[in-house]
């Protein structure tokens, strides 16, 4: 589960956890996580908090997806 966590994480050009896809991973843990909990329970969370954290996922995956097409320096 570890090794798998740490793939998940790793950036493309070192392997090291990339705290882009650290808080876009956190952000949409927490925005499944209240999903989940309006649609089991009476408590509704804030619109404007939801959609705070559903943007920051947004961009996060664009940013992590625009990697992919970013020219890498050779060494």
């Amino acid at each position: 589960m570890r090794m798998w966590l740490n793939s998940l994480l790793a950036d493309g050009v070192n392997r090291t956890v990339s705290s882009k896809r650290f808080i876009t991973l956190t952000a949409f843990t927490m925005c499944s996580i209240a999903f989940m909990f309006e649609l089991f329970t009476s408590y509704k969370v804030s619109k404007e908090a939801f959609d705070s954290m559903m943007y920051i996922v947004i961009a996060g995956l664009g940013f992590t997806a625009s990697e992919k097409f970013s020219k890498k320096d050779e060494q």
